[in-house]
């Protein structure tokens, strides 16, 4: 591991690294990342989470449990219900860049489709 020079900071450890890329990486496909973007919402169900995305109950079941697994989505059981939640004391700052990144590819796609406005004729 190396120091950012005048930073005093020590760089990540290759596993670190190669876990944070793994993270990215399942955010990479589209479900994943409208699940996340979804629970970042508000907690839900894989049932509400199925409708809100579009997804069938087993494909979202599926890549809840690979977020789960990597550590960007957490669960509870309430009743005979699993509850899903991004837990945004330790994954605030992945829900943040998420977003972001959503919010502003959203915005440029807005701009991108609405119509022109003409100017009102002198």
């Amino acid at each position: 591991m190396g120091t950012a020079p005048g930073t005093g900071c020590e760089d990540p450890s290759a596993e670190v690294l190669a876990e944070a890329a793994a993270a990215f990486g399942l955010l990479a496909a589209p479900a994943r990342l409208h699940i996340v973007w979804a629970l970042a919402q508000g907690e839900s169900d894989v049932t509400g989470l199925a409708e809100r995305v579009g997804g069938a109950l087993p494909a979202v079941s599926q890549h809840l449990t690979k977020l789960k697994l990597a550590g960007l989505v957490r669960s509870r059981r309430e009743g005979r219900r699993q509850v899903y939640y991004v837990d945004t004391a330790e994954q605030g700052a992945v829900v943040e860049v998420v977003h972001h990144l959503v919010a502003r590819l959203a915005e440029r796609e807005t701009s991108r489709t609405a119509p022109m406005r003409r100017l009102p004729a002198s």
